[in-house]
């Protein structure tokens, strides 16, 4: 095939393109036209198959084409450009407006406009000249000082929207309903000669048989494995034989250290494991009853297997091995004694984590849901003792997004996105209740920072709808680290432990410090002031609710 190099048009065979204007002009004269001698033209033959209009390939020797026709291409280009430039300049500057004036801006800070307030008690008594000795601003952080002002306008909404209300403890055939397995295999009574909740269980299987086989936590977690190995082993000799049947010893713990995480609970964990009446699971954080009973490994993988009661059990076995020695001791079969060794359990997610609810339960009531850890917790073990830790909020905050945080770690980053996580939880509270947005697992999982886990107030009062007072001790980090032998002393008695020798007391209280933050997170320095004015006036609330239900001030978090 041949193409006009001019027009591209497709040729015919013996074609003269006389048609073609460029080819063929008023003054035409055949002989002395380079384009139809040919001259200035390269013909461009393909194959026999149809070619598109852009596949042409345009080849010239020189530039003939009329510098009119040049310039009006140029003339239209500029013209397309520019009209280009002004209509995204006009959507760029809508959005600008629009954004600013209802705090959508994505980039940098959603609050970036507006006078910094000179009021020093919006500061919780600091001001700005004792925030730049705290910490000197680069260009960057003098911005964030103009969000101040705007972001306290989100917080006095949400603090408008705070209502303290009881919940309603469902009945106990309610919770039957809802996990009849669970009831099937904990009994509702004790072994009386324990002080520890434990119950001999008739075991079925033969001595080829792996006690261990299903076990979730066996399965799914590498690490777990050399634990269950051991329990393996040893197995068979811990079974109790009556009548020609065999029984293992169940236990359930006796007190639970439910939260906060980054509170201090590992070091708290660490002490108390050292004291000689003191067991724990084989796992310190089993999360058993806020995710592995729901079937939830990590959130960002979805759902799996639900990890049945037996498998939570199996994490005592190896204390229940020591409780079973001292209960088939002489001392307790012929002197009366009781057993004295308790278990504890360590999930930091106890406290505050009904994010699987929603999955499970679908009768709940305006958003709110129906059945909380606690609920079970006190079906069970309606005499079971909870450890709390808590500290600062506002710090509480800061550590918890230097642990977790992956990459980009910065106290700007953290600003921006304590920014973003005060606004959507603003957009909950104004359509729902304050319980319904801190267990509501999509804001949460939208949330860039786990501000609902600073609420203490909010989960404290819900297990206070179901457990005594006298039966949760609530501790502040604060405290712990200044004055570890008092906790720990607190902590002995609340559990009615007994003495221990100066050398044991020494062990557990002069130990170093568990789980501190890590050197790279360290280095970061301490949060934007005003990040934590902001922070401040967010918690104040709570805090003050926090103080009047524990009648202790300490609890405000005034100066820490």
């Amino acid at each position: 095939m041949r193409y006009c190099i001019n027009c591209c048009i497709h040729l015919l065979p013996n074609d003269l393109h006389r048609q073609c204007f460029r080819c063929r002009g008023p003054d035409h004269n055949n002989q002395k036209c380079p384009v139809c001698r040919g001259e200035n033209k390269i013909p461009l033959y393909t194959d026999r198959k149809q070619m598109k209009w852009l596949a042409v390939l345009e080849v010239r020797t020189d530039h003939c084409e009329s510098w009119n026709g040049f310039f009006c291409l140029r003339k239209g280009k500029l013209c397309s450009l520019m009209f280009g430039l002004i209509i995204m300049t006009l959507v760029m500057v809508s959005y600008m407006l629009t954004g600013a004036k209802h705090g959508l801006l994505l980039i940098p800070s959603p609050f970036h406009y507006g006078a910094f307030a000179s009021n020093p008690s919006l500061m919780d008594n600091e001001s700005l000249s004792d925030m730049k000795d705290y910490y000197q601003p680069s260009k960057m952080n003098i911005s964030y000082v103009k969000d101040y002002p705007s972001i306290k306008l989100i917080i006095d909404t949400i603090t408008s929207k705070i209502e303290f209300i009881t919940r309603q403890r469902p009945d106990l055939e309610e919770l039957r309903k809802q996990e009849p397995h669970m009831f099937a295999v904990i009994p509702n009574k004790f072994l009386p000669n324990s002080k520890n909740p434990c119950w001999y269980e008739e075991y079925r299987g033969n001595t080829t048989t792996d006690p261990y086989a299903t076990n979730s936590y066996a399965l799914y977690s590498k690490r777990f494995r050399i634990i269950f190995d051991y329990l393996r082993k040893v197995f068979w000799n811990h079974l109790y034989h009556y009548k020609d049947k065999h029984y293992r010893l169940r236990c359930l713990p006796h007190f639970y250290i439910i939260g906060q995480p980054k509170c201090g609970t590992t070091d708290l964990y660490d002490r108390l494991r050292l004291h000689p009446d003191v067991r724990f699971s084989a796992i310190k954080e089993p999360h058993w009853w806020t995710r592995k009973r729901f079937g939830i490994i990590r959130l960002r993988d979805g759902f799996h297997d639900r990890y049945p009661v037996e498998d939570y059990l199996d994490l005592f076995d190896l204390a229940a091995h020591q409780i079973q020695s001292v209960l088939q001791s002489d001392a307790v079969k012929e002197h009366g004694k009781r057993n004295n060794i308790i278990i504890g359990e360590a999930s930091a997610s106890t406290m505050w984590d009904n994010n699987a609810w929603i999955f499970f339960y679908d009768n709940s009531t305006e958003g709110e849901p129906p059945f909380l850890i606690q609920d079970f917790i006190h079906a069970f073990q309606p005499n079971a003792k909870l450890i709390i830790m808590l500290r600062d909020p506002v710090e509480r905050l800061y550590s918890d997004y230097l642990y977790f945080a992956s990459a980009n770690k910065s106290a700007e980053d953290f600003h921006e996105k304590v920014a973003e996580s005060l606004q959507l939880f603003e957009g909950c509270v104004l359509d729902f209740s304050l319980r319904a947005c801190v267990y509501n697992n999509t804001l949460n999982n939208a949330m860039p920072v786990r501000l609902q886990v600073g609420l203490y107030v909010v989960y404290l009062l819900d297990w206070l709808t179901v457990f005594n007072k006298d039966q949760i001790l609530v501790l502040r980090l604060e405290d712990h680290a200044s004055n570890m032998r008092y906790t720990m002393h607190m902590v002995f008695q609340f559990l009615d432990l007994g003495p221990l020798s100066e050398k044991q007391e020494a062990l557990i209280t002069k130990s170093p410090a568990s789980n501190t933050r890590r050197p790279e997170d360290r280095s970061l320095g301490p949060m934007l002031p005003t990040t934590k004015a902001i922070l401040r006036d967010f918690y104040r609330p709570f805090n003050t609710k926090l103080a009047q239900v524990l009648f202790d001030d300490a609890f405000l978090w005034k100066r820490t």
